[in-house]
């Protein structure tokens, strides 16, 4: 399906990470990351992430993963101003195919052959776990897809799940919700459960807890001061963020009845496991009766190799038969 080299891209709404992939089996070779507010279009960042690639042969194909839905030639990112086409990236850089998928079904790829070193277990272990598996992540936004056996091969099922509705379950969650900072009047699961989400939920804690609002803080700085125990709010903040992570997996883990385990990748579990393993996470995610001991024995794990979609993007292009997935496809004529 891919004449190589094939230029792979992890595009999200903050950064843009590209690599070659430059024959089948090749481990991804990074190009570099590019910030998405720093270019006008993807061409222009893939021209930067090229120019810092050295010599080389220049790619025949592309693969490139964004972080929105894909449901037309043309393709708006959900949380950038960037519009990707497979074909004018095609016609761009002379290639012979390009291909547009949602940002996490290379994940989900990845997740068919990860490494037991590139995971850190949350929760109790299991080494035989069968079925389909979940890859899910909070960054930017949220992103969620299954990977379902199907007949000799393995369906990636892309969804919009961080889009969907989220309540609270107990009297100091639902005074938080009456405080936190609507989306579009909605409080759903990507306006709690990314990086946005955690300025808005330690916002709320604050109000709830000091009875005044405050000015939202950047994620990082609130996961430092979370951590260190500068700052008791931004604590409470990370462990119910923890905890409704962890009721999100669970629903999501019910929904696929993803048995072989749930990944979850993103930019902010990695710097939270300490909080995650605190036991909060695992106590929502069981906590599904009349499943609970279903959902005991599904195990969780973080993904903490870097950059996994790129790994996942070169499986596709490597291994594509093994996979059936949606994406947009261009080829030339």
């Amino acid at each position: 399906m891919f004449e190589f080299p094939v230029l792979v891209g992890d595009i999200g709404g903050t950064n843009a990470r590209f690599a070659l992939v430059a024959e089948k089996g090749a481990a991804p070779r990074v190009l570099s990351h590019e910030a998405t507010a720093g270019h006008p279009d993807p061409s222009s960042a893939i021209r930067a992430a090229l120019g810092k690639g050295g010599e080389g042969p220049a790619p025949r194909s592309a693969i490139l993963a964004i972080a929105g839905r894909v449901d037309g030639p043309e393709v708006q990112l959900t949380n950038a101003h960037w519009v990707i086409s497979g074909e004018r990236i095609g016609r761009d850089f002379a290639l012979s195919s390009a291909v547009v998928v949602n940002d996490y079904v290379p994940v989900a790829a990845g997740a068919a052959g990860i490494a037991p070193d590139d995971l850190t277990v949350i929760g109790p272990a299991r080494e035989e776990a069968k079925g389909a598996r979940l890859v899910l992540g909070p960054g930017t936004g949220f992103g969620a897809a299954a990977l379902v056996p199907y007949a000799d091969r393995l369906a990636i099922v892309s969804t919009e799940a961080g889009h969907t509705e989220f309540g609270p379950t107990d009297a100091f969650e639902e005074q938080v919700w009456h405080a936190v900072e609507r989306v579009e009047g909605r409080v759903t699961v990507e306006a709690l459960l990314s990086g946005p989400g955690l300025a808005r939920l330690h916002a709320a804690v604050h109000h709830v807890r000091s009875g005044s609002p405050r000015e939202k803080l950047h994620p990082a700085a609130i996961t430092q001061a979370g951590l260190s125990a500068e700052d008791p709010h931004a604590a409470e903040a990370l462990a119910l963020f923890a905890r409704l992570l962890g009721r999100a997996c669970g629903d999501l883990a019910l929904t696929f009845l993803a048995t072989g385990g749930v990944y979850i990748g993103g930019g902010i579990a990695p710097r939270i496991v300490r909080v995650l393993q605190a036991g909060g996470f695992r106590e929502a995610f069981e906590r599904k009766a009349p499943f609970a001991q279903m959902m005991a024995e599904i195990p969780t794990s973080v993904i903490t190799v870097h950059d996994p979609a790129l790994t996942g993007l070169a499986a596709l292009a490597s291994e594509g038969a093994a996979f059936v997935y949606h994406g947009q496809v261009w080829r030339a004529e």
